[in-house]
């Protein structure tokens, strides 16, 4: 193992206590310290034993940090990023890394202008029931894949912080939208032909409080992407559909299951009364026909995430988020937002 690399996190609210929590599980990584605007959240986390830094300039001017990590709000993590970058260090902003395509692109501009590493926290690869869902779509199990819908369900609306206003990047899109797309694009290897989709404001007039986005790829793959904040029954957080069977994941904790065809039915279907009259359309298929079977598990580990970062700063591996991937999320975030805003298909 290589030496162990100090970490320093501005913004002590919830993702970054998050983070620093996270930095004092794994010995590859050490936390420097915080920095957070208000007072009050720095003597909280001295109140736990945790180093805070006066002053963000005195924790850029900090030797011993390698890494800054900044867990603060979408809109101001441009210029507190290039700071860090400038002061020589490896920075890694919150998701989504800002607002916009042209933002996105004068910090990787800085990147590069500087030297320092520059990457983003997209820690719902980590997530159990994406690498299942992942697994299940790649396996070949279920016959030609031709539909992936992925989406979660709320029934609190927007939480009342930066994510119910627009001036702070919030909504759903940049929300949870980064999430789900990103991980799209992990399971598709490639950017979709083209988008359809709608917005919802049912709790919220400012931001969007959800969105429908349904994706068309090659192959006639259909995949669909959906957030909402107001259902009080959710569906599948997954659902797979195949030429040879499908399968459903409810939610984070892999609940669900997998059914496949055996064998083609052996004789015609046999009716199922409605109150309308018959239908041999729906008729369910016989039991000797189709196959259930449990759900694959996955042990997936958080940890590697600051597990990569630390090889990177010796020398040893590449960053696992890469800009290009930034670029490619931020682009189908604001091709939601156009293809809502026209009511039409738009095309990459």
């Amino acid at each position: 193992m290589g030496r162990i690399v100090n970490v320093a996190v501005v913004g002590y609210g919830g993702m970054g206590g998050w983070h620093t929590r996270r930095l004092q599980e794994i010995p590859e990584v050490h936390l420097a310290g915080v920095y957070d605007i208000l007072p009050e959240r720095n003597q909280a986390a001295e109140e736990v034993g945790i180093h805070a830094y006066s002053s963000y300039e005195e924790l850029l001017a900090d030797p011993n940090v390698d890494v800054v990590t900044v867990a603060i709000p979408n809109d101001a993590h441009k210029d507190v990023c290039i700071q860090a970058m400038e002061a020589g260090k490896l920075v890694i902003s919150e998701k989504p890394v800002t607002t916009s395509s042209a933002i996105l692109e004068e910090m990787i501009a800085a990147s590069e202008r500087t030297g320092s590493v520059f990457t983003v926290h997209q820690n719902r690869r980590w997530d159990e029931d994406f690498r299942v869902a992942e697994k299940i779509a790649k396996s070949g199990d279920l016959g030609r894949v031709f539909s992936i819908q992925s989406r979660v369900h709320g029934s609190r609306g927007i939480p009342g912080d930066w994510r119910n206003t627009k001036e702070h990047g919030g909504g759903m899109v940049l929300d949870w939208g980064v999430h789900l797309l990103d991980q799209m694009n992990m399971m598709m290897g490639k950017m979709p032909k083209t988008v359809y989709a709608t917005l919802s404001n049912v709790t919220n007039e400012e931001v969007d409080d959800g969105f429908t986005a349904t994706f068309t790829f090659d192959e006639g793959l259909v995949f669909t992407v959906e957030v909402g904040t107001s259902n009080f029954i959710n569906l599948p957080r997954w659902y797979i559909q195949g030429l040879n069977g499908t399968a459903q994941i409810d939610d984070f904790a892999v609940n669900g299951k997998i059914v496949v065809a055996t064998s083609d039915e052996k004789h015609d279907a046999v009716p199922i009364i409605t109150a309308a009259g018959l239908t041999k359309t729906m008729a369910p298929r016989t039991d000797d026909t189709i196959k259930e079977m449990p759900l694959p598990r996955i042990d997936c580990d958080i940890h590697d995430y600051y597990r990569n970062i630390a090889k990177v700063v010796n020398g040893e591996e590449k960053p696992i988020v890469t800009l290009d991937q930034q670029r490619e999320v931020m682009r189908l975030m604001e091709a939601i937002f156009e293809s809502a805003e026209k009511n039409e298909v738009v095309a990459f």
